[in-house]
């Protein structure tokens, strides 16, 4: 679910650093960088500032390698919500999410161990249960319901909902006493427009309200799990932070998936090829490759130029739908995504001038 100094997600949802979720991201998926004092998406943890992390952006190059990293970000996460709409079709949605994100944290874990060695993974027991509990509000709560909701709604809308996380983070950073300023809460009063004109298929009855209303408390869950992220003592490398994460939000997704008793009547063999393969490809590209592309971006490209992802992943997310899987266009979807996306990046350029 993968930010500079705290952004929200993918599909893949994205926190305060790299967890695409794709739904977030999708995470959720993988959703817009809005700043938060002291944080460290992506779409998970703590990371450093980008400012301590790399170079003035007036001294990085925005080099092939650049671009090429920006793309797998645009695609990738942007594709994840097609990914997980085509998995819940044949597998139970919460044991879905959570066997990707253990598999996917089981991964990392091992990739951190041998690039670093064993000790890059420990953490004591406050910082470990900081990350658990993102994790499962990021994981779990973001890319869980995600995952229910797209059992009904399609993989589009869900997409232009859960960018409207930036909103709920400013909101929640007001809540706390914050005040993010004018520019912001114009951002906001827009996205509430645009989230309304979004709902319009559920309250029609073209689509059920209750998977669209999940979508929306998904996006509510994966903001509060960024802004978390950033006050709560994290482990200082951020990748085995996001190991924890992970781990966290994928036991408990498969624990929520048993005590729903999604196994019952579960049947693995009846899982079809496109399944298993959207599975696989959430796993691989969209939770680990995608998520060390955006990494490597936040060191190695201007916060601003990475930032776009926001913007772009939505946009990916409808045509990616409506291409492959014939989801319809319809005028609520283009102009509430529209809406949602001008705010977006309302209070994103506002927080970065700030």
């Amino acid at each position: 679910m993968t930010s500079p100094a705290a952004d929200p997600v993918p599909a893949d949802p994205v926190p305060a650093h790299p967890v695409p979720a794709g739904p977030l991201p999708a995470g959720p998926l993988p959703s817009a960088p809005v700043p938060v004092p002291s944080s460290g998406p992506p779409p998970t943890a703590s990371s450093p500032s980008p400012a301590a992390a790399a170079p003035a952006p007036g001294r990085r190059r925005i080099t092939g390698a650049v671009w090429a990293a920006l793309a797998i970000v645009y695609v990738v996460w942007g594709s994840t919500y097609l990914g997980i709409r085509v998995v819940v079709e044949t597998v139970p949605p919460f044991l879905a999410s959570g066997s990707r994100f253990l598999a996917a944290g089981l991964l990392l874990a091992a990739l951190v161990a041998w690039r670093h060695g064993p000790a890059a993974l420990k953490a004591d027991r406050r910082r470990l249960g900081s990350a658990a509990l993102v994790g499962l509000l990021l994981i779990l709560g973001g890319n869980g319901l995600v995952n229910l909701a797209e059992t009904t709604v399609p993989s589009g809308l869900a997409a232009l909902l859960v960018a409207a996380v930036p909103v709920w983070v400013v909101l929640l950073r007001t809540a706390t006493g914050e005040r993010p300023g004018p520019g912001a809460y114009g951002g906001v009063l827009i996205g509430m427009g645009g989230l309304a004109v979004l709902t319009l298929p559920g309250l029609s009855g073209e689509i059920g309200i209750g998977g669209v209303l999940t979508v929306v408390v998904a996006a509510l869950l994966w903001a509060l799990g960024t802004v978390s992220s950033a006050r709560l003592p994290m482990p200082a490398n951020p990748f085995t932070a996001s190991v924890y994460e992970m781990l966290a939000g994928g036991l408990g997704g498969i624990a929520v998936g048993l005590l729903r008793g999604e196994h019952r009547g579960f049947d693995p063999g009846a899982v079809s090829a496109s399944s298993w393969g959207a599975l696989a490809y959430l796993i691989v590209f969209g939770s680990l490759i995608a998520f060390t592309a955006y990494a490597w971006l936040l060191q190695s490209a201007p916060v601003s130029l990475a930032a776009t992802y926001a913007y772009v992943n939505p946009v990916v997310a409808v045509l990616l739908g409506a291409l492959i899987l014939g989801e319809a266009l319809t005028w609520p979807i283009l102009l509430g995504g529209a809406i949602v996306v001008a705010a977006v990046c309302l209070i994103v350029s506002t927080e970065r001038r700030g």
